[in-house]
């Protein structure tokens, strides 16, 4: 089966074509950088990261651009209020780029965590002003833009298209503002491709029309636009940017171009606190720091992929303690299998022969049956939460192979290798051997995890009881049990 996309701009799921073969680019809506990064971003970019982590695997040379909105983001939709980041700028009495700065670095780290790649190409609106001016240059010459006191708004009456992402019709749409629209409109959907600079407004830049500075939606069109060309593959961003923000992106680069904007529009769901809707007016924001000192950030990369990215997330204290527990099967799997591989090649043991009568009857686990199980999921909308429990199954039948001393060393390096490729590759969540990342690195915590209990093997032999039972319990508190069997002990994470 060919990759498939919910595509919300046709409200089908359709085959996944590139406008040239082989080659893909995507753009997604980045940060408005004026404070630390949530999780609502984190499921977002999450669900992106997987996206384009997955295009790469089937072989498309990917273009990804994600902006950096640092400028123009205003607090109402209807081109009113303060802009975001000046008005943070006033509260924390720093300028607007030295907050900027700050919360870039910020949203990179969280990322960092996350273990969300980072994109091809990380624009910022400031640093193409020229490109947006130009764009808006277009738009006046064919008509779809008018001047007003050194503003630029689009006319969404000029464009008969207008409405076609989110199926509002122009004449029914209401300016869902909290303030009243501004008299300059000749549409209360009309909106601002370039804002007159009010006085004492830092963030400004010359114009045609006055000082001033670019419009949100612009940004995106004229930045998208100068990376991937005036028509590309995919455009993905948070279901509160559908409208207004993406339908304005379309009517602006469409009318400005004649061509079709992109092919496919992916849009993720929200997320919710305990089943309400997080917002800063409920008080139930939790900044990625926040949640990185209750949980790994890799169980947090988990949880948001157990939901489907079209789906809503909620997150409550128990839902990330199950994905902690699920996170830690799938771990303590690909650690058995390693400490099998390395002793099997310490002592080079060969499977055990059945004794004289009796006949071997050994698990022969089919990989490639559950690669395809998996791709299969995957290829249906990027459907992680499918994917995920293939590997579950994977995990279940290894371990049952582990416990049967059913595998062959080339046998173990084949199911490493898949749990690399399906988790490692594609999901992100199960990091390589060796590489310091991830929910416990699997390869340095755990020689220090085999040097306490070569220790208490050490004390147990001198039948130093009691230190042998504080080595236990130390190791417990950490998480880490241990099973004392014939031919050694063994561990494994309960959390």
């Amino acid at each position: 089966m060919s990759l498939r996309i919910t595509n919300t701009l046709t409200r089908q799921k359709e085959e996944f074509i590139p406008f040239v073969e082989g080659q893909v680019g995507m753009y997604v809506c980045g940060p408005t950088v004026y404070g630390h990064s949530h999780i609502g971003h984190a499921k977002s970019y999450v669900s992106f990261d997987l996206v384009a982590r997955y295009l790469r695997f089937l072989g498309y040379n990917l273009l990804y651009v994600q902006n950096i909105t640092d400028v123009g983001h205003l607090t109402d939709d209807a081109d009113e209020g303060e802009d975001k980041i000046e008005r943070r700028s006033k509260i924390d009495r720093l300028h607007p780029m030295q907050l900027v700065e700050t919360y870039t670095r910020s949203y990179f780290e969280d990322m960092d965590a996350l273990n969300v790649l980072r994109p091809d190409i990380s624009p910022r609106a400031t640093g193409h002003i020229t490109e947006q001016i130009e764009l808006i240059n277009k738009l006046i010459e064919k008509g779809f833009a008018y001047v007003v006191n050194g503003s630029v708004y689009f006319d969404v009456s000029r464009d008969a298209d207008y409405g076609k992402l989110s199926g509002r019709r122009t004449d029914e749409l209401e300016s869902g503002t909290r303030i009243r629209v501004s008299p300059e409109k000749r549409h209360p959907n009309d909106f601002a491709l370039w804002k007159k600079a009010g006085a004492g407004h830092i963030m400004q830049w010359p114009s045609p029309w006055g000082v001033g500075f670019p419009g949100w939606h612009l940004e995106c069109s004229a930045m998208s636009m100068k990376y991937l060309g005036e028509m590309f593959d995919i455009h993905g961003g948070g279901l509160d940017n559908q409208f207004p923000h993406h339908e304005c992106e379309i009517a602006q680069s469409e009318c400005a171009t004649g061509k079709p904007f992109v092919k496919y529009w992916i849009h993720n769901n929200l997320v919710t606190v305990g089943g309400q809707k997080m917002g800063k007016s409920l008080g139930n924001v939790i900044s990625l720091k926040d949640a990185f000192r209750r949980r790994s950030p890799f169980v947090l990369r988990f949880f948001i992929l157990q939901s489907h990215y079209r789906s809503t997330l909620d997150f409550t204290d128990e839902a990330l303690d199950g994905a902690a527990r699920g996170l830690e099967k799938l771990l303590n799997t690909v650690r058995n299998v390693r400490l099998e591989l390395a002793k099997r090649k310490g002592s080079n043991a060969a499977r055990p022969s059945p004794r004289p009568g009796e006949t071997a009857i050994l698990p022969d686990i089919d990989l490639a049956r559950f690669k395809a199980g998996f791709l299969e999921a995957m290829d249906d909308d990027f459907n992680a939460p499918q994917a995920i429990a293939v590997l579950f199954d994977l995990s279940r039948e290894v371990n049952n192979a582990l416990s049967l001393d059913a595998f062959s060393p080339a046998k173990l390096e084949e199911v490493l290798q898949l749990f690399h490729e399906l988790g490692g590759i594609i999901l992100g969540i199960l990091p390589a051997e060796g590489t310091g990342q991830g929910p416990g690195d699997l390869s340095i915590e755990p020689d220090l995890i085999q040097s306490m209990i070569d220790l208490r093997t050490e004390v147990r032999a001198q039948k130093l009881w009691a230190l042998s039972d504080r080595i236990r319990d130390a190791l417990s508190r950490l998480g880490i049990v241990l099973e004392d069997k014939k031919d050694g002990t063994v561990w494994k994470r309960t959390r």
